[in-house]
C-alpha cells in the first residue's frame, strides 16, 4: 500500500526502510515530499549564511541535485534533513573556501572573559538574542552582524538557531566534535552580542 500526504511524511520522519527504498528508486511522490518539506529551511539557512537571493536559490538547487546523485549511498542512518543540511554545509564551504578560517584561538574569547567581574558575575547583562529578533529592525542588525561571523561560527549558529538542529545533528552535518561545535556556537553568540552592542542594541545602562 502506497502512503501519501501526512501519513507518508510522518513515516518519512523516522526514515523507514520502505520510504528510503522509494527515494533511492527516485519515486516522484517521495522526492516531491522531500523537496517540499526541506526547500524552504535550506533556503533560509543559505540566506542566513550570507548568500544573496539568486545565489541562495542556486545553492539549494545544487543541494538537491547532489542529493539525487548520492542517494544510493544514503543508508538512512540520519534524517533526510540532516543529510541535506550536510550537503548545504559542504557546498557553502566550497563557495567560501577563500575566506574560510578556523583559528584555534579566537580573540573573542578574551573579550568575552572581560564581561565578568572577579566573582564571575556579568558586568552588564548580555543581550537576549531571541527576544531581540522579534523586532524587524533588530533582525536586520542581526543579519548584518551574522554576515560578519567567521564561516564555521556562522554555519553552527545558523544550524542551531535557524535550522533548529540539535547539537548531535550539527556535529553530524559538520563532521566536528560536540566540544568543537559548542565552542563555535559560544563564540558566534559572543561575537553577535559584541556586534549588536556596537550598533546600539546593547542592554540598558
Amino acid at each position: 500500500m502506497i502512503l501519501t500526504g501526512t501519513r507518508l511524511f510522518t513515516r518519512m520522519a523516522t526514515l523507514d526502510r520502505a520510504f528510503l527504498t522509494r527515494l533511492q528508486e527516485r519515486d516522484p511522490e517521495a522526492l516531491r515530499l522531500t523537496v517540499e518539506q526541506n526547500a524552504r529551511p535550506l533556503y533560509r539557512a543559505a540566506r542566513a549564511m550570507g548568500f544573496p537571493h539568486p545565489e541562495a536559490e542556486e545553492l539549494v538547487q545544487d543541494v538537491f541535485a547532489t542529493f539525487l546523485e548520492t542517494l544510493d549511498r544514503f543508508e538512512g542512518r540520519s534524517k533526510v534533513s540532516t543529510w541535506l543540511f550536510g550537503i548545504l554545509h559542504r557546498k557553502s564551504l566550497e563557495r567560501h573556501r577563500n575566506t574560510l578560517r578556523d583559528e584555534a584561538h579566537d580573540p573573542i574569547d578574551a573579550i568575552f572573559e572581560s564581561c565578568f567581574d572577579a566573582r564571575g558575575s556579568w558586568l552588564h547583562p548580555p543581550l537576549e538574542l531571541d527576544r531581540l529578533a522579534a523586532s524587524s529592525e533588530a533582525r536586520e542588525a542581526i543579519q548584518t552582524c551574522l554576515d560578519g561571523l567567521p564561516v564555521l561560527q556562522r554555519q553552527v549558529f545558523v544550524l542551531r538557531e535557524i535550522g533548529q538542529h540539535d547539537p548531535a545533528e550539527v556535529c553530524n552535518i559538520l563532521g566536528r566534535s560536540l566540544t568543537h561545535v559548542g565552542v563555535l556556537f559560544h563564540r558566534a553568540r559572543a561575537r553577535l552580542r559584541q556586534c549588536l552592542e556596537a550598533r546600539g542594541w546593547g542592554p540598558p545602562s
